[in-house]
């Protein structure tokens, strides 16, 4: 039995579940919050316990040695050797990276090149595998991109319509986000559905605060609704999805905001929060729905959108076979599946209403005589970056 540490490190964060590999059983799991700032977090869950300390939490260095220090406090490991690889997810790979990698001087010399692609995420990322490098020496790490499953799109669906120097000087296409997760959710799905996934046409909406769907035909990447950064494709909890990139000098003409500033409104103030002018949070906007008319509308435009992708989706595939929900929204909100679906019932496919009233569970929740199934399939990131880091360190 091997253990396996899968890490998602963020800029004052880091979320970690410890596997036993290859039972892919998860022995603990936690976070650790405000990194850098006062009054840190540290949670930690095992056994069905969870315990949680507050305490200034300097720098990612110390929050690891807290962590690898309470995993043998705690006997959840006898010493912190016992743990024979460390996964990391990385944001952006660019083109350079189309699976899971081991990490050399040559991977964290290649990343630091494109830190520009991602210069919020990535930084806190490699800044956590840095960490582990410098407090675990000798265990072996691995990254894990959410860009790599979408590097089989072809060109047809990932080149913007721009000069070709802004693509071949600059970088400038569709790269997708959520990788990890739909390339689980394919699996899953060739999983539940008994058949090989070569002949899987899947639909997967990743659908949270952020939001993606992909087309998946045979097992890859087709086309998916993020674009050259997370911002574009559907409406998101504050994120606008796709519009019409002539708005920024117009809004920037009207109201006085520069560049950036247009930018961060764009990620941080639109979306459903924008729309609604309620709240970020589905649940909030749909609770006054029929007594808001800016909750209705908000309402309408967020599934408008999922329903016009998995619908040019089925068009590209040349048909559909399986649609899964996944995510936040996805795994918990029943009346958004019963909608996106009953939107798209042209396709071959009938709710089980029944079925349908199910949260965070492996379900199919179409009826027997439906040609297109569609599922609800809680993703797991985490293992499939555990999954990668043991096979690539075993």
């Amino acid at each position: 039995m091997t253990k396996i540490l899968a890490i998602n490190s963020g800029s004052s964060s880091l979320k970690f579940q410890l596997f036993e590999m290859p039972e892919e059983t998860v022995i603990a799991k936690g976070l650790v919050e405000r990194i850098g700032i006062d009054n840190g977090i540290f949670t930690i869950e095992f056994n069905g316990e969870k315990i949680k300390d507050e305490l200034d939490i300097p720098n990612h260095n110390f929050a690891i040695e807290r962590l690898l220090s309470k995993l043998t406090e705690l006997k959840i490991v006898e010493k912190v050797e016992d743990i024979e690889g460390v996964g990391h997810r990385v944001v952006h790979g660019g083109e350079f990276f189309d699976k899971s990698v081991l990490v050399t001087d040559e991977v964290l010399k290649t990343l630091d090149g494109i830190q520009d692609l991602a210069p919020l995420h990535n930084p806190a990322n490699i800044m956590g595998v840095k960490a582990f490098q410098k407090v675990l020496p000798g265990v072996p790490n691995v990254l894990t991109f959410d860009t790599a499953f979408h590097q089989t799109m072809p060109k047809s669906t990932y080149m913007y319509a721009v000069p070709r120097d802004y693509y071949e000087k600059y970088g400038v296409r569709k790269y997708g986000a959520h990788g990890t997760s739909h390339r689980y959710i394919a699996q899953m799905a060739s999983e539940v559905t008994g058949k090989d996934i070569k002949d899987l046409k899947t639909i997967s909406c990743h659908i949270g605060n952020g939001a993606s769907i992909c087309a998946i035909d045979g097992g890859k990447s087709v086309d998916t609704s993020m674009g050259f950064t997370p911002l574009s494709g559907l409406v998101m909890g504050t994120r606008t999805g796709d519009i019409d990139p002539a708005t920024i000098p117009y809004i920037s003409l009207k109201t006085g905001l520069d560049l950036k500033e247009i930018v961060h409104v764009f990620n941080h103030e639109s979306g459903l929060k924008g729309v609604s002018g309620i709240s970020s949070d589905l649940r909030d906007v749909e609770d006054v729905r029929d007594t808001d008319p800016r909750a209705a509308e908000a309402i309408d435009v967020y599934v408008t959108r999922i329903k016009e992708y998995i619908g040019s989706y089925a068009a590209l595939m040349n048909g559909v076979d399986v649609i899964v929900f996944t995510a936040g929204v996805g795994e918990n909100a029943t009346w958004v599946r019963e909608e996106v679906l009953e939107g798209v019932s042209f396709l071959g496919l009938e709710v089980d209403k029944e079925k349908n009233n199910v949260r965070g569970k492996i379900t199919e929740i179409t009826t027997p005589e439906s040609k297109v199934k569609a599922f609800v399939i809680p993703t797991n990131e985490e293992l499939m970056i555990s999954r990668d880091t043991y096979e690539l360190t075993k």
